[in-house]
């Protein structure tokens, strides 16, 4: 039984990385139509109304008092949307190249956390394991041509914060899941980033004379395919299942599939968009994979 459910936890982990990896193509073909902000407004738009369908029809029921609402809040503004906030600002001032080498170290910064407050062990296999994901990320990166340009700091800090939410989510979930079920959670975290998200978008089109412009993606059927992926599958779906691995297993464990995510969109791009795969996405992809593997299997109780 117990085999059972740890094979249903990294199954989760690992559809996770899949549709994690799946969301940065999803994501290209978006903002083919719109702009960052309009994007994360029409995604969370349509995670919003996934989630809101079964609560009217009553298939799932809530029961949020005050205090309980108190809690998570938090949880809802460390991610998604700091995660995202920080993110999109942070792209406007650094490349993507950029953002995929900082963003990687989220897990580091997980690890840091979750000894700190959660007292979670890990042992040196298992650090180094981490680092290797890390280092496999950075690896791919650096070998397509790409660096870290320290005159671009604002968006260097700004990536870094983002690095730093998704690991402050990551702790602070591991801890509420002992007292809130995974839909709970995803629940306000959805309406919180619903609402956030809109107004800044609706503010800036406001502000700028252009409201029109945000109904315009609506006509073209790519725009809405991928929206209703990175909302419901990758917005609301992982959300569920990153609730459900924290609940499970150590955040340090789960931080690491987040890297995961960076072989699924290598693949993706061998397949969908007709890439190259060179020798480094291999090289980088096994040590990805190793770090993952060393970080969930080389517990101290197997050593």
């Amino acid at each position: 039984m117990e085999n059972n459910k740890n094979k249903l936890v990294y199954l989760s982990a690992i559809l996770y990385a899949v549709i994690t990896g799946l969301s940065f193509l999803f994501t290209k073909i978006a903002l083919r139509s719109a702009d960052p902000i309009d994007i994360l407004a029409y995604r969370f738009s349509a995670c919003f109304i996934a989630i809101l369908i079964p609560v009217l029809f009553k298939w799932i029921k809530f029961d949020y008092s005050r205090e309980k609402v108190k809690r998570i809040l938090p949880l809802a503004l460390l991610y998604p949307l700091l995660f995202f906030s920080f993110q999109t600002f942070g792209l406007q001032y650094a490349s993507s190249s950029e953002a995929g080498i900082l963003l990687a170290s989220a897990p580091i910064f997980t690890l840091i956390l979750s000894t700190y407050f959660l007292k979670e062990e890990t042992n040196l296999f298992q650090k180094l394991s981490i680092i290797l994901s890390v280092l496999g990320v950075v690896y791919i990166f650096i070998m397509k041509g790409s660096s870290i340009d320290f005159s671009n700091l604002k968006g260097i800090i700004f990536l870094l914060l983002s690095a730093l939410s998704f690991s402050g989510y990551s702790v602070m979930a591991r801890t509420l899941t002992k007292d809130f079920t995974g839909t709970e959670l995803s629940y306000i975290m959805i309406i919180i980033s619903f609402i956030g998200f809109n107004i800044v978008s609706i503010t800036k089109h406001l502000v700028d004379g252009t409201i029109g412009n945000f109904f315009i993606p609506l006509r073209y059927l790519d725009f809405i395919i991928a929206i209703i992926y990175l909302g419901v599958l990758s917005s609301l779906v992982t959300s569920l299942l990153t609730n459900y691995i924290l609940s499970k297993i150590e955040a340090s464990k789960m931080s690491v599939f987040s890297n995961l995510g960076t072989v699924i969109s290598i693949l993706a791009g061998v397949i969908f968009l007709k890439e190259e795969i060179f020798y480094y996405h291999i090289i980088g992809s096994i040590l990805i994979v190793g770090g993952v593997i060393g970080t969930n299997f080389l517990d101290k109780r197997k050593l």
